[in-house]
C-alpha cells in the first residue's frame, strides 16, 4: 500500500466549458463568473458560492466576489445586483454607485429587501445550472 499523498487539483477546464452559453473556449474564471451571472433570471437571486460550485470550484466564492467587483465594466452588462451572500445579505452593496443602488435594483424587479437581506430568500434563489 502506498503512503504517497496526492495534491488537490483544481477542476479541469473541460468541466467548466459546459456552463458557457456564449460558445467561448478561451474564457478565464472571471469571464465564466460573469457568463453565469448574466443567466440569473429577472427577479431572482443567487449566491457567490452557488456560482463557484456551478463552475466546479466550490471553495472559490471569494474569487466570484472579486469577479463581481468589476462587473460594472463588463460588456454585455452583468446583473451584479442579483448576486448576494449565502444568507441572502446584500454584501456587495458597497460596490454600487450609491448605498441603496443594489437594493433599489432588486426592488425594481420585485425582490423585497429588509435590513439588507432579501425577504423570501429561499423562494427567490436561483441555482445556476439547476433549472
Amino acid at each position: 500500500m502506498s503512503t504517497k499523498k496526492t495534491k488537490k487539483s483544481f477542476p479541469r477546464v473541460e468541466s467548466l466549458k459546459k456552463v458557457r452559453p456564449s460558445g467561448k473556449y478561451d474564457s478565464n474564471f472571471f469571464e465564466l463568473v460573469l457568463e453565469v451571472a448574466r443567466q440569473i433570471p429577472y427577479g431572482r437571486v443567487t449566491s457567490y458560492g452557488a456560482i463557484a460550485a456551478c463552475l466546479g470550484a466550490k471553495s472559490s466564492s471569494r474569487m466570484v466576489g472579486w469577479a463581481m467587483n468589476n462587473a460594472h465594466l463588463a460588456i454585455p452588462p452583468v446583473p451584479a445586483h442579483r448576486v448576494v451572500n449565502r444568507n441572502g445579505m446584500l454584501t456587495g452593496k458597497h460596490h454600487f454607485p450609491t448605498e441603496t443602488a443594489m437594493q433599489d435594483l432588486l426592488e425594481k424587479e420585485g425582490v423585497q429587501v429588509e435590513n439588507d437581506k432579501g425577504v423570501d430568500w429561499k423562494e427567490l434563489f436561483w441555482e445556476p445550472g439547476g433549472e
